[in-house]
């Protein structure tokens, strides 16, 4: 009980400054048409706050001893063959059932009214981070270094982006930022903290806990690349459809997003826990107790997720197209980057899988990196990624790949330079900080602002924030690795003159 009270105070601290910067919006600078808009936005609050308390707690006892115990179970059979197809298998069945790819593959279903179906992002996305799953396990077992690994995906990455259209290049990226949510992040981390562990050698396992997420993510973007130079897609367009009156009722959303997101959940557990029932009876061999709690782990993760969901869903998402279409349409349109900076700095905060991620940092390096720092580095990065968002669509001239070209390579060079344990931590962030509050509230709030704004096509413009916010946290926290590293090297300097 003192651990998830522990956890709602957390949570309840995280949430809150989003909850109020909206409220003072809604009675200053974008005042909302309907009261029932900010009503249902309260109580999303609500159950977030509940939902991501529970969750947490869910995670700690269910769904990361699980990944650590598949982990060690792998690299105990000291077979790459098998290592590779459970990879595959485990990456692909916890993929499908991210919610947040769920989240964004509805929208692009949504805005291009069926041409690009729900399920076929679903689908080609999860063989991808499947297939880039095992690729990084092998990468741990054999020590083959992450920043070259890195280096050669975004070659390949950049080789592809010659021939994918603007369209799909967004959602090429934000789907990578996608896929790492919730759900998967806990997993993908404990799989490797768990394979990691079986090595000898401290540091190298300390330096391989981190970083199979990030290269789990470039599997999203390869993947959704890879399907548009196939199918040739000629150029689309989309735009938001006008809400109808039912939209409006307070609980209705609420009650119709319910028994959806409870269905998607278990869906999305089951396949954990019939692979954990099927471990346990030929590996893993625990006590009635252990296996009991790590059930209930897996119930209280189930209840706290769905819980999330809906809040962000039915509460918080047509408050973010109302808010970014309201400011857009202001005559001062540096409110819109202003606003968007402190929604992108407060809204991380409140991201399921970064209190995860930041957790783990600080337990595997014994507190020599603190969470407070990489949550620091976070919300500025996730802040400017915001900003850049918008100035995308205020300057019709700037495209996606103007941030991403430079941005990509002075990421991967800086993997060069960097202590290669913050190269791990730095991708791997990239990947977490684009959780669902960002695939739902933010992406809805930019979405908002392009469809206000004359000349700004939602498809093109709308899409890409979600890839510039799993992008500048590389390049921050990469930052952070060079200040330890001079740190490190004059504490060095002191103790020789001493």
């Amino acid at each position: 009980m003192n651990v998830l009270i522990s956890k709602f105070k957390e949570v309840l601290y995280a949430v809150l400054p989003i909850t109020v910067i909206v409220l003072i919006l809604n009675f200053t600078l974008t005042p909302l048409d309907s009261p029932t808009l900010i009503i249902r936005f309260t109580i999303g609050a609500m159950l977030i706050i509940i939902g991501l308390s529970i969750f947490l707690f869910g995670v700690d006892i269910g769904i990361t001893p699980i990944g650590q115990l598949m982990g060690k179970a792998l690299a105990k059979t000291n077979k790459v063959w098998i290592i590779m197809i459970a990879g595959l298998l485990l990456g692909f069945f916890i993929s499908i059932a991210e919610p947040d790819l769920h989240i964004l593959a509805g929208q692009v279903d949504f805005v291009t009214s069926g041409l690009i179906t729900k399920m076929s992002i679903v689908i080609i996305v999860s063989i991808g981070i499947g297939a880039l799953i095992a690729t990084g396990l092998v990468r741990i077992v054999y020590n083959f270094p992450l920043y070259k690994l890195l280096t050669v995906l975004y070659i390949i990455i950049l080789m592809l982006s010659f021939f994918t259209t603007p369209e799909f290049l967004a959602i090429s990226f934000d789907a990578s930022g996608a896929t790492t949510g919730a759900l998967t992040v806990p997993f993908i981390l404990a799989l490797a903290l768990g394979v990691s562990a079986m090595k000898k050698d401290s540091k190298a396992s300390e330096k391989d806990s981190f970083g199979l997420v990030a290269i789990a993510s470039t599997g999203a973007i390869i993947s959704v690349m890879i399907m548009n130079i196939i199918s040739k897609s000629d150029k689309i367009t989309g735009s938001l459809e006008e809400h109808d009156e039912q939209s409006y009722s307070i609980l209705g959303p609420f009650l119709h997003e319910f028994p959806v997101i409870a269905q998607e959940i278990i869906i999305a557990l089951l396949p954990i826990l019939i692979i954990f029932l099927l471990f346990q009876k030929f590996s893993f061999k625990m006590s009635k107790k252990e296996v009991r709690k790590i059930v209930t782990g897996l119930v209280f993760t189930f209840i706290g997720l769905v819980f999330f969901l809906v809040g962000v869903n039915a509460g918080f998402m047509d408050v973010g197209r109302a808010i970014g279409q309201s400011i857009a349409s202001l005559d001062n349109k540096a409110y819109l980057i202003i606003v968007a900076f402190v929604l992108g700095l407060v809204t991380i905060l409140a991201e399921p899988a970064v209190h995860v991620l930041t957790h783990q940092i600080e337990d595997v390096t014994s507190g020599y990196v603190r969470r407070k720092v990489v949550l620091f580095s976070l919300c500025i990065g996730v802040g400017a990624a915001v900003a850049l968002s918008m100035l995308r669509i205020l300057i019709p001239e700037l495209q996606l790949w103007h941030y991403l070209l430079p941005g990509y390579i002075l990421a991967i060079g800086m993997t060069y330079f960097v202590p290669k344990l913050f190269v791990g931590i730095a991708f791997d962030s990239g990947g977490v900080a684009s959780g669902p509050m960002t695939a739902t509230f933010i992406l809805a709030f930019v979405q908002g602002a392009a469809e206000a704004m004359e000349g700004a096509n939602v498809l093109v413009d709308g899409f890409g924030m979600i890839a510039m916010v799993a992008l500048t946290p590389l390049i921050t926290l990469q930052i952070v690795g060079f200040i330890f590293k001079l740190k490190s090297k004059k504490r060095g300097v002191v103790k020789n003159v001493q």
